[in-house]
């Protein structure tokens, strides 16, 4: 397995830990203060969750495209390095956000 496919799935399972970890600040924010920004945040966060948590399924676990992901024939070094540069935009963007989230 190349870097690229290691770094992109690594990155995947920490926007999903990121993830969870702002679903969380923000269900807890909007049940204590009631307000549509937060229900905006955590419905951003779940909706976000879910695209996260299907790619890493796909990475993984679905048993055809797992298999075809982890063939460096088939999937052309660019593809790799294209989703890789995404999610570690993504992690970066996330980072961010918890950061200010947390102060």
């Amino acid at each position: 397995m190349s870097l690229w496919i290691t770094v992109a799935q690594a990155t995947t399972v920490l926007n999903v830990v990121l993830l969870l970890g702002l679903s969380y600040i923000w269900g807890r924010n909007y049940l204590t203060f009631r307000s549509k920004h937060t229900l905006g945040l955590l419905v951003f966060a779940c909706f976000l969750l879910l695209e996260n948590g299907l790619v890493l399924y796909y990475y993984l676990i679905d048993p055809t495209l797992s298999a075809w992901w982890h063939d460096e024939s088939l999937v052309p070094v660019i593809v790799w390095q294209t989703q890789m540069a995404i999610n570690v935009a993504q992690t970066i963007g996330l980072t961010f956000l918890l950061w200010i989230t947390l102060d």
